[in-house]
């Protein structure tokens, strides 16, 4: 993942979209617990196609893959499905990436979509089935200042008050697709973060089974 500087059109974008009233909802289980996402009606491509994956069994059995303690935890790779402990995983996905729909910020319990990084990637295209919900750490009005003046952008009040007390990401935010939230689980974004890892993987993989519904 690679954070760059936005112009302060983009800024505007970012404010502009991130109070979502979607009422379409998924459930990621898992052995640590379930975590249920409301998936964002203002990212209308990433909700329908997260929707149509679940409904065709995509991610069950996919792992959690890539974890990193205060920042987050990464799945939906299918190559990751019944892979090898020293299987290089993170490559994976349906054939396809998505149009990037850039606006909601990276708060903790965010559902986003990772992405192929540089210059190959321009738009900052989605991948087509790999995502990662944000844990992230709490914000200081110093480093939110600071993220400001490099993204170009301006936080709310609430915006503000929400990454200091509850946390999150804001390094990633104009970068990468935000297409949920979760309504419970957070407790167990902290769990799967903290599983013994070897480099950024899960030594006991952590499994996820998507449904549709809470």
């Amino acid at each position: 993942m690679k954070f760059k500087f936005f112009a302060l059109i983009i800024g505007f974008a970012f404010l502009t979209s991130c109070n979502p009233a979607s009422k379409t909802y998924v459930t990621i289980e898992t052995e640590h617990g379930n975590m249920v996402v409301e998936l964002y009606d203002s990212t209308p491509k990433h909700q329908e196609n997260f929707v149509k994956l679940t409904k065709e069994g995509f991610f069950d059995g996919l792992l959690f893959h890539r974890v990193i303690e205060g920042f987050m935890i990464q799945g939906g790779d299918p190559n990751s499905r019944g892979a090898d402990e020293n299987a290089r995983l993170g490559s994976g996905g349906p054939g396809y990436r998505l149009d990037a729909e850039i606006g909601a910020p990276h708060f903790k319990g965010t559902l986003a979509a990772a992405r192929t990084g540089g210059p190959s990637n321009p738009e900052k295209k989605s991948s087509g089935s790999q995502f990662y919900v944000v844990q992230g750490t709490k914000q200081t009005d110093a480093q939110l200042d600071n993220f400001e003046r490099q993204k170009g952008i301006k936080y709310n009040a609430d915006q503000r008050e929400k990454y200091k007390t509850i946390g999150g990401s804001p390094a990633l935010d104009v970068d990468y697709t935000v297409f949920g939230e979760l309504i419970s689980g957070l407790d167990v974004i902290d769990k799967i973060a903290a599983v013994g890892k070897k480099g950024e993987r899960p030594i006991k993989n952590v499994e996820m089974k998507v449904r549709i519904g809470k």
